[in-house]
């Protein structure tokens, strides 16, 4: 990870923080934080905003930063997540050099510190049921009740953990629970589980283990063990947070980390939760965890958006203490700040409409130069041909223009960008009516780049029929009619799946720069938005997904501000 020498960091209150443990010297000039993601899905921008906090604060401060899996619930992981962080937290740009732990590295510790708390009269093992736990717990407005078996010997606690651990209980027959307070207002301090039986291989220990502790227990001890400084983590942990000192406390632990909670991303017209959007895998409403329609880190990768984009958004959100919806235009404004610098502009006619130009010499062929970005000149120029026959988008026709249309219509005229400007003639439709080709002159005084005055008010792109290439283009909306999908409780967000979230156009034309690109290659297709090659195009087969259209909502809500 490099080291950032800017001195113009944003400020927030965990910066606050860390400056304020600096000049006391508090861990001794040290800023350690920790990326802890639970291998059992795909990472999505919400993580990535963490990815970024914890990382960034890392490189700033020039400490470290740690990629930890916490993989404790081995009925719901795999390996091939654990893959796909890998990849997204890379991607993103950052690195944890050597430091790639896992929760389950720490197993061993684990378990003996559980003994140590055992011993110490600070843990017991409850043989209730799971409906007697709950029923016991009591409520938010309601006391706890004590589970009969929490003042058991330690010596039989000590017994029933080690067969706990040894595979002489059935699942659910018994828990380590910490002796904390079952009257406490914080419902996370009543006597919550530390351990529990789970027969489920692991995809690192195999069937080793048959007891695995809770998150709430092997975090505080994790970050303890790697020599974490700060633990960042998302507001839903505030409430945890008593949990997280007690064990550090109680265990004698020095030198102990702090749980510093910011607000999680909401991110509008979509949703954050990793199980909702396994729903959505695993029941078919996209085609996997890489659908461009994801919030996914992949899935936004799939769909042209760039690293530096989305680091980018997560320092305009910055970092908050209390929770909100964050308008998703403002991500699709960042790619957009992104992609206008970098994306190379070509022509593309997605719903094409053949255009003759009668008078044009049959046969010729002429080669005209188009910029590649006007935003930055070493990008150069490429050649566009131009003949008879050409294709223009069928919006850009029509036979009874409404008001203010500077497009093609009978008897008007509009320039070709880098061409002429040609002028509808006749209409050509087919026994239904539909119009099917159009013909029309040109003017060949107006020829661009050679100096012609005379101009009309339309400018519109087209491809050569002759030289175009074939191409897929698969164009992409809000993934949910309704800002917050999931405020209405009522309702199956699933329910709210917006039905043109995808429009498949199989009949694209392109210019034939195009005749090569490569999987992830980024483009500018000009008057319709930014696109990126998809990477199931083949020789034969060219996919192009839209990142986003060209019109930005949010940088014209910034300028009326």
């Amino acid at each position: 990870m490099e080291e950032n020498t800017s001195t113009t960091a944003p400020s927030n209150f965990i910066r606050d923080i860390i400056n304020g443990d600096l000049e006391t010297n508090k861990y001794e000039g040290r800023v350690h934080t920790r990326f802890p993601p639970e291998p059992n899905g795909y990472l999505h921008i919400g993580h990535a905003k963490s990815i970024c906090l914890n990382f960034g604060i890392a490189r700033d401060y020039n400490g470290l930063c740690n990629l930890r899996f916490d993989d404790t619930n081995p009925a719901k992981e795999e390996v091939e997540y654990v893959e796909s962080i890998e990849e997204d937290v890379k991607w993103l740009g950052f690195d944890w050099d050597d430091r790639m732990y896992y929760a389950s590295d720490y197993f061993n510790q684990l378990y003996n510190f559980a003994i140590q708390l055992i011993n110490e009269g600070k843990a017991y093992v409850d043989s209730s049921t799971a409906d007697e736990t709950k029923d016991m717990r009591g409520t938010t407005t309601e006391s706890g009740k004590e589970s009969p078996n929490r003042n058991r010997s330690t010596e039989e606690n000590l017994r029933l953990f080690m067969g706990m651990k040894d595979g002489e209980f059935e699942d659910g027959a018994h828990i380590l629970r910490a002796k904390i307070d079952m009257s406490s207002p914080n419902m996370h301090m009543r006597d919550p589980v530390m351990y529990r039986i789970k027969r489920a291989t692991h995809h690192r220990t195999g069937d080793r283990w048959c007891i695995y502790p809770m998150y709430d227990y092997a975090h505080p001890i994790s970050d303890w063990i790697e020599g974490i400084t700060h633990s960042i983590c998302t507001l839903e942990f505030e409430i945890h947070r008593p949990l997280y000192d007690w064990f550090l406390k109680e265990l004698h632990l020095e030198n102990r980390p702090q749980q510093i909670e910011f607000a999680r991303l909401n991110l509008s017209y979509t949703v954050m939760s990793k199980r909702k959007l396994l729903e959505l895998v695993q029941e078919g409403f996209v085609s996997g965890w890489d659908d461009p329609r994801m919030p996914t880190i992949c899935g936004l990768r799939r769909r042209g958006y760039t690293p530096e984009s989305i680091r980018s958004f997560a320092e305009k959100i910055g970092v908050a203490k209390r929770d909100g919806m964050i308008d998703v235009a403002l991500l699709e404004h960042t790619i957009r700040e992104d992609l206008n610098k970098r994306a190379p502009r070509v022509m593309a006619v997605l719903k094409p409409l053949k255009v003759v130009i009668t008078n044009y010499p049959d046969g010729k062929i002429e080669e005209l130069d188009a910029i590649n970005n006007p935003e930055d000149s070493s990008m150069g120029k490429r050649i566009l041909p131009f003949s008879k026959e050409v294709y223009i988008e069928q919006d850009d026709f029509r036979e009874v223009p409404p008001k203010k249309f500077y497009r093609l219509y009978p008897g008007n005229e509009v320039r070709l960008r880098y061409a002429y400007i040609i002028k509808c003639n006749e209409v050509i439709k087919n026994a239904e009516g539909e119009v099917t080709e159009i013909h029309c002159t040109y003017d060949p005084e107006t020829k661009s780049g050679t100096g012609s005055t005379r101009s009309v008010k339309g400018t519109i792109h087209w491809v050569s029929a002759e030289h175009a290439i074939k191409a897929e283009a698969r164009l992409y909306d809000r993934f949910f009619v309704t800002e917050d999908p999931l405020a209405d409780k009522e309702k199956d967000f699933k329910d709210l799946i917006n039905p043109s979230s995808l429009e498949m156009l199989s009949n694209c034309q392109i210019e034939p720069s195009l005749a090569n690109v490569k999987a992830g290659e980024k483009f500018q297709f000009e008057r319709q938005g930014y696109f990126c090659v998809d990477p199931l195009s083949t020789e034969g087969k060219i996919i192009f997904n839209r990142t986003v259209p060209l019109r930005d909502s949010w940088a014209k809500i910034e300028k009326k501000q």
